[in-house]
């Protein structure tokens, strides 16, 4: 009988057995497989437990550390269905990145600025656990689309702005090195003068509900606080960041990001803007492998 023993992998024998018929194979580890960790919960607010989806490669040499993608999912601000686009996300994991997705608390239990506080606590509860989930603290991108991507761009534009953050593992940096918006809404008082299926200024609109269930329009100074383009100035230095918008959008108007990219452009940001010709609110489209590249391009340039 042979005693167990505390075998290392390195000085685990060998198998020679080789009945006929068996086929053998030689692989390589995929150091990128991701692993998933479901529902960790990284604070509680409002009596809403808040959690992260945890897509971390496998990195059988524990000692790599991983640029980290912060994804927030889409809801009109409303409940997220986190597990929605997991499987997209696998897909840049496999490049080599730790995805994580951010729940934050809807617009009918917290309004503006919960969501943007939310991700920002997540990004320093990411920062405090990135031995945990093999992750590089210092080169972590926020990546959001729809309601996700007006929330990463206020992340990004926002850093050290104290009334749009929390003390909540204050030792820790919620900066990250670029911004990745797929057609998130910025001036939500000028979605009404484009094309769309919805309403976009009544107090039950996804954007009324953000400012407390208010008329956009009667309510001015709140609108004003939620756009992103009110934090560009070329005096303020902020991360790079690419969008990317269907031409027919039928949710947030093509505009929204029309107006962001040029107020980036007119304070001598760096930005990338594409447009996906015939794309609607989403979809296939925008996780092409064409898009993939250009994602991982973007990331890749921007790790420090």
């Amino acid at each position: 009988m042979i005693k167990p023993f505390n075998y290392t992998y390195e000085s685990f024998p060998e198998d020679i057995e080789s009945p006929v018929g068996m086929k053998t194979l030689c692989t390589d580890r995929d150091e990128w497989a991701p692993l998933y960790e479901h529902d960790v919960e990284y604070i509680e607010r409002d009596g809403t437990k808040l959690h992260l989806q945890v897509l971390k490669p496998s990195c059988w040499d524990k000692k790599l550390k991983c640029p980290c993608v912060v994804y927030i999912q889409g809801s009109a601000f409303m409940k997220q269905n986190t597990y929605f686009s997991l499987p997209y996300l696998v897909i840049l994991a496999k490049k080599g990145y730790a995805d994580i997705r951010v729940e934050y608390r809807p617009s009918d239990v917290a309004a503006f600025p919960a969501q943007v506080i939310d991700t920002k606590t997540a990004i320093r509860y990411i920062r405090k656990n990135a031995e945990f989930y093999n992750v590089d603290p210092d080169n972590i991108f926020v990546f959001g689309d729809s309601s996700g991507g007006h929330t990463a761009l206020m992340v990004g534009l926002t850093s050290g702005i104290s009334w749009l953050d929390s003390d909540d593992y204050g030792e820790y940096s919620d900066d990250v090195n670029a911004v990745i918006d797929f057609y998130g809404p910025t001036d939500i008082t000028k979605m009404n003068d484009c094309p769309s299926i919805q309403d976009h200024t009544g107090p039950d609109s996804p954007e009324g509900k953000l400012i407390g269930g208010k008329n956009v329009l009667e309510n001015l100074e709140e609108a004003r606080k939620t756009n992103p383009i009110t934090y560009i100035s070329e005096q303020k230095d902020i991360p790079p960041i690419l969008i990317m918008h269907g031409s027919k959008d039928r949710l947030v108007p093509f505009n929204q990001s029309v107006l962001l990219y040029q107020a980036l452009l007119d304070a001598g940001k760096q930005v990338e803007f594409y447009k996906l010709k015939g794309a609607d609110h989403g979809g296939p489209q925008f996780w092409t492998d064409e898009i993939i590249d250009i994602l991982d391009d973007f990331i890749k340039k921007n790790i420090k």
